[in-house]
């Protein structure tokens, strides 16, 4: 397996391969613009920078990886003779459903088809393939170059070759993958969700303040960042839209979203990608100034 297609070229899917490249694979990747294209490879440039500056890698082979990624802006042209397709769109269900609609009609039969959906069915996804043993979920962590997490998620009907398989490549990548099974949020999302919604809530009852809910998850509980800077960095409008899977998939009221995020989402006010959430970004992107709206 040398070839291998991302679509998606947003912070996920030039995550996905940027890592992938560096690790001496040969990556597609997939996007409807040019323009899209080539802001996602700027910032893999931008981060292999990094990453030389701090000798971790060297420039030669910054520019091995980059020299490893090829850029197209239609699917059947992207996956043709790749081994592997990750899929890394908008987390949108009916978006991803088309998507899994191309890559049946256009890849060999042998192509493992994985998605890095944070809460959306593998099963659901793989109802639109006509062999839905091939599909599997690879949830790779933000940023992907430094997690080492990937949650390998089974469909009701993925098979164990294709689980091994991408047990083993995950492991070939540096990454430290975990099996688990398909229900909404799966692991990382059904424990890490409630608890930034919950940060939420403890906010909006005015238990306390932005800076002080976090401040005492930091160095009470030792997270490396509080909930509700979390919430900022991972986009409030993702929280909130895998809050909806696990509600809509549990029917269980605890899951369902605070209004002050709902409110949040509505108002634009996502987090670091919007320059405001619970803290002010227009500044710097580090949470230090919290929002206005909450000092």
């Amino acid at each position: 397996m040398k070839n291998i297609a991302v679509i998606g070229a947003g912070t996920m899917g030039n995550g996905i391969a940027h890592t992938f490249a560096q690790s001496g694979y040969k990556v597609n990747l997939i996007d409807i613009s040019k323009e899209s294209l080539q802001k996602g490879l700027d910032t893999i440039s931008k981060n292999l920078d990094r990453m030389v500056s701090k000798e971790k890698i060297t420039e030669a082979d910054k520019k091995a990886t980059l020299k490893n990624i090829q850029t197209f802006i239609d699917i059947p042209s992207g996956v043709k003779n790749v081994s592997l397709v990750v899929e890394a769109a908008t987390e949108n269900e009916d978006l991803k459903l088309k998507i899994f609609e191309q890559l049946d009609s256009n890849c060999d039969e042998d192509t493992i088809l994985a998605t890095n959906t944070s809460s959306i069915s593998i099963t659901q996804i793989a109802s639109k393939i006509s062999n839905p043993s091939r599909v599997i979920g690879m949830h790779f962590m933000n940023p992907v170059p430094v997690m080492k997490l990937v949650e390998i998620i089974r469909g009701y009907n993925t098979s164990d070759k294709v689980t091994k398989t991408i047990m083993n490549l995950s492991e070939k990548l540096g990454k430290s993958p975990v099996e688990v099974n398909d229900y909404p949020g799966f692991v990382a999302n059904r424990i890490l969700m409630p608890m930034i919604n919950e940060a939420i809530e403890t906010l909006y009852n005015g238990v306390a303040g932005v800076y002080e809910i976090d401040t005492v998850m930091k160095l009470g509980m030792a997270h490396p960042m509080g909930p509700l800077q979390l919430a900022d960095f991972i986009g409030l409008d993702v929280c909130h839209s895998i809050l909806e899977v696990m509600y809509k998939g549990f029917k269980n009221p605890k899951y369902a979203a605070c209004p002050l995020l709902t409110n949040m989402v509505r108002a634009g006010k996502l987090g670091v990608k919007s320059g405001e959430g619970f803290y002010d970004y227009s500044e710097k992107r580090k949470a230090e100034n919290v929002s206005k709206q909450f000092s």
